[in-house]
């Protein structure tokens, strides 16, 4: 595929163009924080947008994520899918909505295709099942929490994402609105469903 089909991909799914209102999440005292479990297998379906500051792109996510594979179902405004990518432990591919298919040894180097600018911020994909649970890793910093001791700003190897709400106030809620960003780059993630389970 030439970076001229790359570039009609994306434009499809900024055709579906969204504006989310959000309050940030009120800076406030380090309680002590809760204990989050970090799921190997769950199912989200949402909204994303991605901007580098030159390009951007938008559309509905479906997501399921098992412990050695991944897919990432991408949709245009009327449910039109312009993409799917399949990831494993023996490569990735992706499928176009014109019936083209691309393959490469692994996830981040199709995850461009849907995200405008993530290679050139070294997005990596393998770290994102971590931080839409808001389960960061040990060597991650929970910069700050909220009111019942979850992560308010989480920085993990230069990323910085913000947990701008929570699906209820339990300590154990699930992210609703994420936003991760570095440099120029923005990816938000507006979760409208989570579906958790233990393999």
């Amino acid at each position: 595929m030439n970076r001229l089909s790359f570039r009609s991909g994306i434009a499809i799914l900024a055709a579906g163009i969204f504006t989310s209102a959000c309050i940030l999440n009120p800076v406030v005292p380090p309680s002590d924080p809760v204990v989050r479990q970090m799921f190997d297998v769950f199912s989200i379906s949402g909204r994303l947008s991605a901007s580098d500051g030159k390009q951007s792109a938008t559309g509905r996510l479906d997501w399921e994520h098992h412990i050695e594979t991944d897919r990432w179902t991408v949709s245009g405004p009327l449910g039109q899918i312009v993409a799917r990518i399949d990831s494993g432990p023996d490569g990735a591919e992706v499928l176009l909505a014109n019936g083209e298919r691309r393959y490469a040894p692994q996830i981040a180097d199709l995850i461009p295709i849907l995200l405008p600018g993530a290679a050139e911020a070294g997005l990596p994909p393998n770290h994102l099942a971590a931080w839409v649970q808001a389960a960061p890793s040990r060597d991650a910093e929970v910069r700050t929490l909220d009111a019942q001791g979850r992560p308010a700003r989480i920085i993990d190897r230069g990323w910085i994402i913000d947990y701008l709400g929570y699906r209820d106030e339990s300590p154990e809620a699930m992210p609703r609105l994420v936003d991760i960003s570095r440099g120029e780059f923005r990816l938000r993630l507006v979760v409208d469903r989570w579906e958790t389970e233990t393999p």
